[in-house]
């Protein structure tokens, strides 16, 4: 499990294909401090597999599935957001993740605006369902807070369905990789899995009426 709140921002070094698999050489150093062959880091909101350790490096390994399902962006010299997997007596200070990303967003436009930049990022109709305003969603291996969501229940009526805006302090575009965001670029995303916990919940006691009545 991981927090969303990120610890270093490494660089990609090496790739090399295999069959359709990849093997990415990360260059880091904070998150090398404690690493050992087969512990979890998640690289831009993506929980990958430590499978070997070098001097200020580490090597993951990436499926055809788990490429399939991610942001382009696994290229030599592509920096990527890192995180280790949470610590029992550590500070929880972003939301709970898991590091499974579920959807590759779009961002349409990002703006300046007095503290903050404003960035629009268009969803997928499978995880905006889960999004509200104030809840918390992880983009990039970042936990931010929704600010504006469009459809129904939604806070704005000029954001389509599966749209959502976020407003991001200087700080966090400067330590992470939202900064190097612009119209057209990919992010991965996943939703608050307290959202997902709540909806199987109520299908499966809607489920359990339905059987009572009948």
């Amino acid at each position: 499990m991981f927090t969303g709140i990120i610890e270093e921002v490494g660089v990609i070094r090496r790739v090399v294909t295999n069959g359709g698999d990849v093997r990415l050489t990360v260059e880091a150093s904070t998150v090398l401090e404690d690493a050992a062959i087969g512990d979890s880091i998640a690289l831009s909101g993506c929980c990958l597999t430590v499978v070997s350790l070098n001097e200020g490096s580490f090597e993951v390994e990436l499926s055809k599935e788990t490429i399939a399902k991610t942001a382009d962006r696994w290229r030599e010299g592509q920096r990527v957001n890192l995180e280790r997997a949470m610590a029992a007596n550590a500070r929880f200070g972003g939301h709970i993740v898991s590091g499974h990303v579920e959807a590759v967003g779009s961002v349409k436009r990002v703006e300046a605006a007095p503290g903050a930049y404003i960035i629009t990022i268009k969803s997928t109709p499978t995880i905006a369902k889960y999004l509200i305003p104030k809840g918390s969603i992880t983009v990039d291996g970042v936990s931010l807070t929704l600010v504006d969501v469009g459809g129904p229940a939604g806070s704005s009526e000029a954001l389509a369905a599966d749209e959502f805006t976020l407003w991001i302090i200087p700080h966090t575009l400067n330590v992470t990789t939202l900064g190097e965001l612009q119209a057209g670029s990919q992010v991965n995303l996943e939703a608050d899995v307290i959202a997902k916990y709540l909806e199987r919940l109520s299908l499966m006691n809607r489920e359990k009426d339905v059987q009572h009545v009948a």
